[in-house]
């Protein structure tokens, strides 16, 4: 097996202040012609919320979690951001300067796609390339889109949003909410099929008949094909109720949980007269944290891949040239998927 000498969790990152809110989002944007006064319609979500994205935080009670579970495998643990401090190319420099040789890294991101998979890679490999000689070897663990793990946090989380709900007649209406992306990107990842496969198996985890998976945070232009159905339309459509969002698409906290779900998903929900319940994200969940472990130890231990479902465990090595980027659209820009 290989040696390995540290873990590095790798995120999108986000401000942690009124001041950092228009520079992240051009660091986000940058070489894709975002128009400014749609960067200043994105930057009011964040100012609403004090100007402040809740990822960094959970980034920093998940290295704190992995630092416990962790320590006796004597592995150091760092973190690096694709768009906000702590920088992935300056963590990555800090790892050479401490003498790392080798290191796994964790994304936050469970499936499969440009943006939520090979994006990461590159920016892994775009690190490693100006950090330059002496530069640790990195790399990412699998994929966990139907790990026990994973599903059985997202059950955790779903079963007490459930128990939020009460007594109320009638059973809630289930939405697994993940982030909306083209279709012509959609196409070409296994993204949609695995989103799926999770909620799949997280309804039979908990014993749920009826469900569905729906999509949010859409950021393109308006003649572009995006997946839906998107979920304020479906929250609008179903009437009155409650309804259970369960934003499985995400590991942490981040804006796009907080503002797409909690206000505007929210918000639709009013509207139709229905009561609103969201799940919370699992990245400090006991299950989730041990399921990383066992990603880890997969690799430095040769433990057994675990998966459910009849997919199997995603490969060590995602196979050459997935998912692809999407070649660039007649219809304009778009901010690129996020979860800052």
């Amino acid at each position: 097996m290989q040696e390995y000498e540290a873990l590095i969790l790798v995120s999108f990152g986000g401000p942690e202040k009124p001041e950092d809110v228009m520079p992240f989002l051009r660091t986000v944007s940058a070489g894709r012609a975002i128009p400014e006064a749609r960067l200043a319609e994105v930057a009011e979500h964040y100012y609403q919320a004090g100007g402040v994205s809740p990822i960094n935080a959970s980034c920093r009670e998940l290295l704190g979690a992995l630092e416990r579970e962790l320590a006796d495998l004597s592995l150091r643990i760092y973190w690096g951001n694709r768009n906000w401090e702590p920088l992935l190319t300056s963590t990555v420099a800090q790892m050479r300067d401490d003498g790392v040789h080798r290191a796994l890294a964790l994304v936050t991101s469970a499936y499969g796609g440009y943006s939520s998979c090979r994006q990461y890679l590159d920016d892994i490999a775009s690190a490693l390339m100006a950090v330059g000689p002496g530069a640790p070897g990195i790399s990412k663990l699998r994929l966990f889109y139907n790990h026990p793990g994973w599903v059985g946090a997202w059950g955790a989380s779903l079963s007490e949003a459930l128990q939020d709900c009460g007594s109320e007649p009638g059973p809630p209406q289930v939405l697994f909410s993940a982030h909306s992306i083209p279709v012509a990107m959609a196409q070409t990842s296994p993204y949609v099929e695995q989103v799926s496969e999770t909620a799949r198996l997280v309804a039979e985890r908990v014993s749920l008949e009826h469900w569905q998976v729906v999509w949010q945070s859409r950021s393109g232009p308006p003649g572009s094909r995006w997946l839906e159905p998107g979920i304020c339309e479906v929250i609008e459509s179903s009437g009155s109720g409650t309804v259970v969002v369960v934003p499985l698409g995400f590991v942490c906290e981040n804006m796009e949980v907080v503002h797409d779900l909690d206000i505007e998903a929210a918000a639709a929900a009013r509207g139709a007269g229905a009561r609103f319940v969201r799940a919370r994200t699992v990245s400090n969940d006991r299950l989730f944290v041990n399921m990383v472990r066992q990603l880890v130890e997969e690799r430095v231990n040769g433990a057994p891949a675990l998966a459910l479902g009849t997919d199997g465990p995603w490969p060590d090595q995602c196979p050459a040239g997935h998912c692809p980027p999407l070649a660039p659209q007649p219809s304009g820009p778009r901010l690129p998927c996020s979860t800052g």
